[in-house]
């Protein structure tokens, strides 16, 4: 895990995104991982607040650029109560896309369900209000609380430092968490990396589900017919919350059993497993050394093709339809 002056890298996963801004506070909402691009699947999901998608980044856009790929800057957005900061550390764009989210969903006017976003996350917002993005984003890398909450989340590791890049790193491929939300009677696009917010046309939470399917497939059909790296995760109210008003005993018995492997996952990404494995495997290869050399030659055969047919089929695997 990071210092306490770093960001470490987090994974796009719903139960973790979840934990995160209950951490911090936030009360009714869940993420949903969406496996296909379809305006249904959203609508069906209850209340949506807003999507995050994930996506390998392509070079050439820079924050002064003076228009994007889609969409229109709107440079008087943030004058109009939107709240957007400018990505100005990194690894923190996961969690910045999910604040661009839940500070945007708070305010009664723009949502009949407003997100409850809790004291901490409320004296950030208005703390930073009339800030401009740029100051924005630099309150929120200098949060402890914010910061504390995203780096509870990171894969323990004995080796690596995940709050420095070096130019090798660089050479690599880079992903980027950016969100899309309804904001008074507007699609916004929210990326830290861009200027100023992104807007898409016309659109309430009612319009929403078809209206940013069409903006993801467009965006996705800038990429080559082969890149399937993408993840969309969807921003919802608590299921519980309407099961516990009409008795659904079914949901409620549903979502308690995945809390409790969530929180189950959780635990297990804070522990670091090195010695636990290293102990593993000498019990292993002593065990298979004692069966003679034959047996010991076929078990490590049989564990390269393993491992490379397991490669193959990470390297073929599925992403959104």
């Amino acid at each position: 895990m990071a210092d306490g002056g770093g960001w470490s890298t987090i994974e796009s996963d719903e139960g973790v995104f979840t934990s995160l801004i209950e951490n911090l506070g936030v009360k009714n909402v869940q993420f949903e991982e969406l496996i296909s691009l379809d305006a249904d699947t959203i609508r069906s999901l209850g209340p949506v607040y807003g999507v995050i998608f994930l996506f390998k980044w392509i070079g050439g856009q820079s924050r002064d650029s003076n228009t994007p790929q889609d969409g229109t800057f709107d440079q008087s957005a943030t004058e109009d109560g939107l709240f957007f900061a400018a990505q100005t550390i990194q690894n923190a764009c996961g969690t910045q896309a999910i604040l661009s989210v839940i500070l945007n969903q708070d305010d009664p006017t723009n949502n009949p369900a407003p997100i409850e976003i809790g004291s901490e996350l409320r004296s950030f917002k208005d703390f930073t209000t009339g800030f401009p993005p740029d100051l924005r984003g630099e309150a929120l890398s200098n949060s402890e609380a914010i910061r504390s909450s995203h780096n509870a989340f990171a894969r323990a590791s004995p080796f690596v430092d995940e709050t420095a890049r070096t130019a090798a790193d660089e050479e690599g491929d880079v992903y980027h968490f950016i969100a899309y939300t309804p904001v008074n009677g507007k699609l916004y696009e929210l990326d830290g990396l861009q200027p100023f917010p992104i807007s898409h046309g016309a659109c309430d939470l009612d319009t929403f589900p078809e209206k940013v399917i069409e903006v993801l497939q467009r965006r996705i059909a800038r990429y080559p017919g082969d890149e399937i790296r993408f993840n969309l995760m969807a921003v919802t109210q608590d299921p519980r919350v309407r099961a516990r008003e009409i008795g659904d005993v079914e949901t409620l018995e549903r979502e308690a059993r995945k809390r409790r492997a969530w929180a189950w996952e959780n635990t297990l990404r804070r522990w670091n497993f090195v010695g636990f494995i290293g102990e593993v495997l000498k019990g292993v290869v002593e065990m298979k050394e004692k069966q003679g050399p034959e047996a010991y030659k076929e078990w490590i055969e049989g564990a390269k093709s393993q491992t490379k047919r397991r490669a193959e089929m990470r390297r073929g695997g599925g992403g959104l339809d």
